[in-house]
């Protein structure tokens, strides 16, 4: 027998096993809706990231003047404009978080996805808590200590000490999250085969 003979017959054999999938077509079909959706968020949020950038833009280029080669700026314009940027930081990472910790969450609660669900949506009421009482607690009213009634290098450091702040709380916590969830999902697993055996042994009895 031919080399192409033997591998037409593998190739039939091979087919004939394959078992046919009746949601084939179905789930094909939302694959592709899938792929469309995350090209528009793709798109939105490339949109919004151009919008704020121009906006922050605008916001420096009329609220600033040109003294003898400075740059000067009132103190009051940056701390708003840090405001609005813990804002809209808040409003695009928590999706971004939420859209791979859906599929990690799924594979941890493999054996209870309600739970995987309601702890993904805990985790995101946790997350802006989280960032709104930053901002709150941080944000200025009237002008530090060091810091004058324009933008000084005091203030600039101080804003860049808050933003990596919040970066490092935010990551310390996704880290404690990741490596905590894998315990959780197995203790539950547990409790719930426990609780299904005790049962079983109850109706047995």
């Amino acid at each position: 027998m031919s080399i192409e003979n033997r591998l037409r017959e593998a190739l039939v054999t091979s087919a004939g096993l394959v078992d046919e999938s009746d949601d084939l077509f179905q789930r094909v079909v939302m694959g592709i809706d899938d792929d469309r959706k995350l090209r528009r968020q793709r798109r939105a949020r490339l949109a919004t990231v151009i919008a704020i950038v121009g906006a922050s833009l605008s916001v420096v280029f009329g609220t600033t003047e040109l003294r003898e080669g400075t740059v000067i700026m009132d103190w009051w314009i940056l701390e708003l404009m840090w405001f609005v940027t813990m804002i809209g930081l808040a409003l695009w990472l928590g999706p971004f978080i939420r859209r791979f910790g859906k599929s990690y969450a799924a594979d941890v609660f493999r054996a209870n996805p309600r739970t995987g669900k309601s702890f993904i949506v805990l985790m995101d009421v946790a997350y802006y808590l989280i960032f709104l009482a930053y901002t709150l607690f941080t944000v200025h009213f009237e002008p530090d200590r060091g810091w004058e009634a324009t933008v000084v290098a005091q203030q600039l450091r101080a804003t860049a000490v808050r933003l990596g702040g919040i970066f490092l709380i935010i990551g310390v916590l996704h880290g404690l999250n990741v490596l905590a969830l894998p315990l959780i999902g197995r203790v539950l697993t547990l409790n719930r085969r426990l609780d299904e055996d005790t049962a079983a042994r109850s109706i047995l009895g």
